[in-house]
Formats: C-alpha cells, sequence, structure tokens
C-alpha cells in the first residue's frame, strides 16, 4: 500500500500488544503527529490486550469496533520484542484488515499501514506484507518520521520545523563528512610535553592543564570491554585490546567496561553465576596488568554495587584511576543491578565520596541519564545532577565531572539539549571557586545510533557539532569528550571501531568549527529558542531546589537525598523496582512535547513545577519519608 499525503481530518491508531512494554516510540510519534494538527490515538487496555494474539475471534471484534468508534483512518502497529513474532503478529494484522474489508481498497477506512520494529522484523514486513505503507526500525529523526507518515513538511508548523531543522542540518553535516573520508586522515595528538605523562603520577588534571596551555583538542574517553564465554579469554582479549588501542595513540583515557559479575561481586566466587557482558575481572592483580597494558593512557572504571570505598581504595593502588564515577540513588536495589537499599546505597556512596575527596581525585556523577531512562522529566533529571554536585562539594571534592548524556530520550530536540546542557552548567558552575572546578564531558545518547553503521557514523558527527554547539565561543570547552562507538546499536566496538570513532569525532570537531568560523554553521549563542528554554529551565531547577532545601532536613545527606526521591520531588514514573517505596515519584505522567520532557496532568497540558509539588497526588506528609 503506498503512503498517501496525510490531512488533519484524519485520525491515527497506533496499537501495540500490552505484553510489549516498548512505547515510548508509539507516544513520540503520537505527540509529533498531534504537534501537527493532526489527532493520534494510542490503543490502550482491552485492545492491546487482545493485540497480543490477532489470530483471536476477541481481537477481530475489538480491532474493527475500535476502528470504527475512532474514526480512524490510518493503522500503525509496533512491537520490538522477537522479530519473526513482530513480522509474524503485523501478517494477522494485515490479514484481518483486508478480511474485514476495513482498507481503503475494499471500501473500508484505513488509508495506510505502518509497522514499527527490530531491523530484521522491518525487513521482513517490508518484503512479506505488501499492505505496509512504510517500517520504523527506531533510528528515523522526527523528519523522517513525519516524511514516511505522509505528512508534509508544508504541513508542519512553525516552530515544529525550527525545532527539527538543526537536528537535520547537523545529520546533514555528519553525512557529508563520512562521505569525503577526510576523518580517516586524523593522526594522534602528542600530549608528552609534560613530566608526570604516562607514569603513575598522572592526572586528568595535569592532562587537560598541558592541552590548555597547547591548544590541544579535547581529551577522548571510549568505554572498552569485548565478551567472551570463558572469563580468563575475555581478560586476555581486553589487555590485548587495551595494548593495541595504546599503541593506537588516538584515546587518551581507557574506560574499563567491567562486567556486572565485576561490579557486584569482585572477589567473590563466581561458581555458577552468569557473567553476561564486558569484561570479567576479578582480581586487584588483573587490574594492575590492564594499568600496564594501557601505557600511557589514563584509565577509569566504573564502581561497584557493593563494597564501594574498598573497590575506590583498589583502583587508586592498582590503576591510578583517573576518576571515580558514582551514581548516587542507582546500582542498587532501584535498578536490579545490586544488593544495597537506596538508602545503605547513599550511605556508601557519600562515605566513598569521602575517600576520593581526601585523595584529591575527580568525581563523575553518573545521575541524570539513570532518571531520564525510567520517565522522568527534564527538570528532575538536572535536579539531580544539581543535588549530587553540591554533595560531593560539601564532601570535599574539588574536581567534578558534569557528564552529559545527550539525546536521551533519543526524541529529544537538539535545540532543548542545548538548552538542558546550558542550563546545568550554569547552576553546576555557579559552585566554583578557588577549591572546586567543573569540567564538562558530553557524550551521544546510550540508543541514539542507528544499526546502519554508515548512517551511524554520520549520527556520531552530528552528535560532535552538537556537544560543540554547548559553548560555541569556547574553544577549550568540551574539554572532554566521551565518544559512544558508531557500532553502539549493531556491534560490539573492539579497538579499529573505537579508533575510527574517535577519527570521526575529531575531524567533525575541527570541521565544525571551521565552518562556523567562516559563518556557513549558526553561532546559536544567542538563539532565542534555546535561550527562552534555557531560562525557562532554570527557574524550575531553582524553585524546585529551593523547596527541597525547605522542606527536606539536611538535604545533601544520605538521608536528604534518599527523601527527595521517596518524596516525590524527582520523578521516576517508569521505575520497574521498588515502586510501593517510591509511589510518591512513580505515580506521574511524562510526555515528549515538542522535543522536551514534561510532567502533565491526566489530560496531558504540562505541569509547572509549583503546580506539580502543590499536587493532590502529594501527601503533606512527604518529608516524613524515610524518617528513622
Amino acid at each position: 500500500m503506498p503512503v498517501k499525503q496525510i490531512t488533519r481530518e484524519e485520525r491515527f491508531g497506533l496499537l501495540h500488544p500490552a505484553h510489549d512494554v516498548h512505547t515510548l516510540g508509539l507516544t513520540t510519534v503520537a505527540q509529533l503527529l498531534e504537534s501537527c494538527g493532526i489527532r493520534a490515538v494510542l490503543g490502550q487496555g482491552a485492545i492491546a490486550e487482545a493485540a497480543g494474539n490477532p489470530a483471536h475471534p476477541l481481537f477481530k471484534e475489538r480491532l474493527a469496533a475500535w476502528i470504527r468508534d475512532q474514526r480512524l483512518t490510518r493503522l500503525g502497529f509496533s512491537y520490538r520484542l522477537d522479530p519473526d513474532d513482530g513480522a509474524r503478529l503485523m501478517g494477522l494484522v494485515a490479514q484481518l484488515l483486508k478480511d474485514r474489508r476495513l482498507v481503503a481498497e475494499e471500501g473500508g477506512p484505513i488509508r495506510a499501514v505502518y509497522f514499527a520494529g527490530l531491523p530484521s522484523a522491518c525487513e521482513k514486513v517490508r518484503r512479506q506484507i505488501p499492505l505496509v505503507a512504510a517500517v520504523f526500525r527506531g533510528d528515523e529523526t522526527q523528519e523522517e518520521t513525519l516524511r514516511l507518515l505522509g505528512v508534509e513538511m508544508g504541513a508542519v508548523p512553525s516552530d515544529v520545523k525550527a525545532g527539527l531543522a538543526y537536528d537535520e542540518q547537523r545529520l546533514a553535516f555528519g553525512r557529508d563528512l563520512i562521505r569525503k573520508g577526510e576523518y580517516l586522515a586524523v593522526k594522534p595528538v602528542d600530549r608528552t610535553g609534560y613530566t608526570e605523562f604516562g607514569t603513575s603520577q598522572d592526572t586528568v588534571i595535569a592532562r587537560l592543564q598541558h592541552g590548555r596551555r597547547f591548544h590541544l583538542p579535547p581529551l577522548v574517553r571510549a568505554h572498552v570491554g569485548p565478551y567472551h564465554p570463558d572469563r580468563y579469554e575475555a581478560v586476555r582479549l581486553f589487555l590485548r585490546w587495551t595494548r593495541e588501542l595504546a599503541e593506537g595513540g588516538l584515546l587518551d583515557v581507557l574506560s574499563i567496561g567491567a562486567s556486572q559479575l565485576t561490579q557486584s561481586h569482585f572477589g567473590l566466587d563466581w561458581t555458577g553465576l552468569p557473567n553476561g557482558g564486558g569484561v570479567p575481572i576479578q582480581t586487584p592483580e588483573e587490574y594492575e596488568e590492564v594499568w600496564k597494558a594501557a601505557r600511557p593512557m589514563l584509565v577509569r572504571t566504573y564502581a561497584g554495587t557493593r563494597g564501594l570505598r574498598a573497590l575506590a581504595a583498589m583502583y587508586e593502588e592498582r590503576i591510578h584511576i583517573a576518576w571515580h564515577a558514582l551514581s548516587f540513588w542507582w546500582f542498587c536495589r532501584l535498578d536490579g543491578r545490586g544488593p544495597n537499599t537506596v538508602r545503605e546505597n547513599l550511605d556508601e556512596h557519600l562515605a566513598t565520596i569521602r575517600d576520593i575527596a581526601a585523595r584529591g581525585k575527580p568525581l563523575e556523577a553518573n545521575v541524570a541519564h539513570h532518571f531520564a531512562f525510567r520517565g522522568s522529566d527534564d527538570v528532575s533529571a538536572l535536579a539531580a545532577v544539581v543535588l549530587a554536585a553540591r554533595t560531593a562539594k560539601r564532601l570535599g571534592i574539588r574536581h567534578f565531572i558534569l557528564q552529559i548524556m545527550l539525546n536521551t530520550p533519543k526524541a529529544t530536540w537538539g535545540l532543548h539539549d542545548l538548552a538542558k546542557a546550558r542550563a546545568l552548567l550554569r547552576l553546576v558552575r555557579e559552585l566554583e571557586d578557588e577549591r572546586f572546578t567543573v569540567i564538562l564531558q558530553p557524550r551521544g545518547g546510550l540508543d541514539y545510533f542507528s544499526p546502519d553503521l554508515e548512517k551511524a557514523k554520520a549520527q556520531l558527527a552530528a552528535v560532535t557539532a552538537l556537544m560543540d554547539d554547548i559553548e560555541p565561543r569556547d574553544p577549550n570547552s568540551p574539554p572532554i569528550l566521551h565518544v559512544v562507538s558508531y557500532s553502539e546499536a549493531s556491534d560490539l566496538a573492539d579497538p579499529a571501531i573505537i579508533n575510527e570513532s574517535i577519527r570521526i569525532t575529531r575531524n567533525a570537531l575541527e570541521e565544525y568549527r571551521r565552518l562556523r568560523q567562516q559563518g556557513s554553521v549558526d553561532d546559536l549563542t544567542d538563539h532565542p529558542e534555546i535561550r527562552a528554554r534555557e531560562e525557562e529551565l532554570l527557574r524550575d531547577l531553582r524553585l524546585l531546589i529551593q523547596l527541597m532545601e525547605h522542606d527536606i532536613p539536611s538535604l545533601y545527606s544520605a538521608m536528604g537525598l534518599y527523601r527527595a526521591l521517596a518524596g516525590g520531588y524527582l520523578l521516576v514514573p517508569w521505575l520497574t523496582e521498588c515502586r510501593d517505596e517510591f509511589s510518591l515519584a512513580t505515580r506521574w505522567t511524562t510526555r515528549i512535547m515538542q522535543g522536551a520532557v514534561r510532567a502533565v496532568d491526566s489530560e496531558g497540558r504540562p505541569l509547572s513545577v509549583s503546580q506539580r509539588l502543590h499536587s493532590s497526588l502529594l501527601t503533606p506528609s512527604r518529608t516524613t519519608i524515610g524518617t528513622e
């Protein structure tokens, strides 16, 4: 069935089986359509329950009734679990539409049918089901999505079009950069001009200061972690990869992609336990081997899920860790990653931060994206970082590495990503003085990249441009780039892919700056839409933090941070663990509205921070949560 141009009089039905909980794509499409004045209806309740078995007579009756009652003219079906099941279910739905004469060619109301699923399911549907007008693998830009749905860009409101245009321009820049292939000639940066370089006394601060003094490119950090079913072979492979990356000279900071068992059961008996992905390092001696193989790179790794203080001390001794990374509320029972309760986790994290501060090492807070992964609104995700930064300073941390995961969720417009980054930078930098500095480290989103490797390479260049637009007039910003390999959505990144990703990133940064300097790329420093959203976020963040400081005794303590979440100040509507304990934080609804994530009321209208905190959803006793 060919795609026909959609009109504003049409109504779009979006359906998925109830047991497939991957609904973010559907809600994003619905909101995108509605921003263009086209009504979209999500199939929920009984119709979603029945959609898991399209061959059942009950589904046949419910689908026909749903289409009729909602006056639908287009139907999208989504299934992002098993690809064979996805293609089979779509085939059954398509056959039912034809059998019941519900498609326009048979005199019915449905003018077009669409499918969203895993890439292999999309390929099967494309080949086998001619009724389907277009398929969606999940890597489409929002402009590509609208075009596939039959929405002409001339019908898109100007504010939506402006938001999408920046993202399309950056992707076009990325495609052109990959097509030219000049990135393949990028060479390593000589950083040998200071005495501590590559030794056990080397630090990320010394390396950053040397780079600033000699106007060198940003430091590049990448996550590396091969998989092999045999633990010893996996460690040997990782050491080989580490030596290869060190010899290549392109990577500055090796981030050890440790396995879940390493994080949760380091030094314990692993007999009978599944390892999962990542390198399964089990002994201090193996960590020391990594450091030796990595010369002259700096080395870092994530914290564990138990025994954090002992692990941090071991990291200092064995890998001379460049900086520590902690997740505060996360990597515990809250996300199923570890045995600690949230309160126990915060106690252990804050005790570990005191140790880190005593050693003079920087701290990275891995916080905002964990909230965003669980449906948090923009304000809550950013507020959590501010709480972490203020707590870190109070505990004596002198250098705070501000990680910002862009494209999270991936439907976030680039202009709003810039507003979020700038608002967060402003608030955290207010803490700076002679005892506390902030080091920006942006990165691409975990689910941003396409499984199509050529498109993913262009996306990597595009997100590099986004990183540079955070502070476009500062040649020293960002000082650290966390490079996510372009193969993130399809293949494990080996040294060849990591090095190619670094070359793409460095070439993109240099070329984007050259184009801006010659006027071919806009300087977005004073962009009005970014500025307006930044100021809105700042107002909401200041108000939220002010209210927390007023309501919660000793906010910047383990109990205070616990109450910030348990009391419903920070939202996590998609939390799957500990929902009863954090019911005040999970009872909200959030929506992506024109590229930003907002808390909304029962009618889908955005809620301000003040409205939310005075809502009847919160009880007057929220600050008594966790009272000892």
